[in-house]
């Protein structure tokens, strides 16, 4: 497992956009913006069951994330590695980051059906600008 300086930590854990690269059927790149976390030993998104992203990595695990700086979007971090699915916390993992990103103590879109999932990346490539 691959190890983030404080600095590249520092992205992750701020209010900064990531980029969610997971790889199609076809072998195209399917590229998405996601809210981003960590937890010391992993990059932690949020999604919600039956989306393009979570069928991709249910079909190959391997996804990259970027993260760059709101403030400087030359200085970014970039991890690569496996993801896996977290059922446990993830409602109340959402709403922490729709705190972090919008300052609301809920997550406002939230569909009546919609059925959350924590993705977890373990970091087995780390690189960046920071």
């Amino acid at each position: 497992m691959a190890q983030l300086t404080a600095e590249q930590s520092q992205l992750l854990e701020k209010p900064n956009f990531a980029a969610l690269a997971t790889t199609r059927a076809d072998g195209t790149a399917h590229v998405t913006p996601m809210w981003v976390d960590y937890d010391g030993d992993h990059v932690v998104l949020n999604t919600a069951r039956g989306r393009a992203k979570e069928k991709h990595i249910l079909d190959d695990p391997r996804v990259t994330v970027m993260v760059w700086s709101a403030e400087n979007p030359y200085q970014y971090v970039e991890v690569s590695g496996a993801a896996r699915f977290v059922d446990q916390g993830a409602d109340d993992h959402i709403d922490r980051m729709a705190k972090k990103y919008i300052g609301q103590d809920v997550y406002p879109w939230r569909g009546p059906d919609e059925v959350r999932v924590i993705v977890e990346v373990t970091p087995e490539w780390v690189g960046g600008n920071v």
